[in-house]
């Protein structure tokens, strides 16, 4: 058994990044046995100037890549596909009536992420990151509101009174800061963007074959 460290740099607004986690999910089941991973989420905003009101999902998405309505509703389309053959979901699963689906500022939903890896390990991150991707595409909750963002983490098992101190520390907002920058030397554009073992980085959201196959190649080049 080969235990490796996969780092993750996502945002919460990110589809195609529950698309990768869905297929990296199912090439770890692969490899159970053969490799085990450890993993870390990273901080990378995809609209780090989103206002606190946010804004309607597919005017955001016709008016960042220069289409018309009807194309961002058919690159939706195209991301639910992929979703579902990643085994997780992009579809509305709460109350009728389902409430607007929106894009909101994420910057507070990643000093969370951030403190929750230094303080409660990266099995706890991977619960919070999962609880706000469930909370943004299934729920529609308005995870840029700090209430929600409380709520959510208080039902991820943290301290709403720690999550709160987090939400309100320099240091934790200084740290996400560090993880952007990080990416930005790294050339990483877009998300996810995997980097396994420190060295070794995989783009995108990539079938599970791609995964099992960078996983065992990294395992090989670094074996002792």
């Amino acid at each position: 058994m080969r235990r490796m460290t996969i780092d993750i740099w996502s945002d919460v607004m990110c589809p195609w990044c529950l698309v990768g986690w869905g297929n990296l999910s199912q090439a770890l089941e692969q490899l159970n046995g053969e490799i085990e991973a450890d993993i870390r989420w990273h901080a990378f905003e995809l609209n780090p100037d989103m206002a606190e009101n946010g804004e309607n999902r597919t005017a955001h998405i016709a008016r960042k890549y220069g289409r018309t309505v009807e194309e961002s509703k058919g690159a939706q389309g195209q991301m639910k596909q992929a979703a579902e053959t990643a085994g997780v979901s992009l579809d509305y699963e709460g109350d009728e009536p389902a409430p607007e689906a929106m894009m909101w500022n994420t910057f507070a939903a990643h000093r969370l992420l951030v403190w929750t890896l230094e303080n409660h390990g990266a099995e706890k991150q991977t619960e919070l990151k999962l609880a706000l991707f469930k909370a943004h595409f299934n729920e529609r909750r308005k995870i840029g509101e700090r209430d929600v963002l409380l709520d959510i983490a208080e039902g991820a098992g943290l301290s709403r009174t720690d999550a709160l101190a987090a939400l309100n520390d320099d240091a934790t907002a200084a740290k996400v800061r560090a993880d952007e920058r990080r990416a930005w030397e790294a050339n990483v554009t877009g998300v996810p963007a995997m980097v396994i073992e420190n060295k070794f980085m995989v783009p995108g959201a990539q079938p599970p074959e791609a995964y099992v196959n960078a996983l065992r190649r990294v395992a090989e080049k670094t074996a002792a």
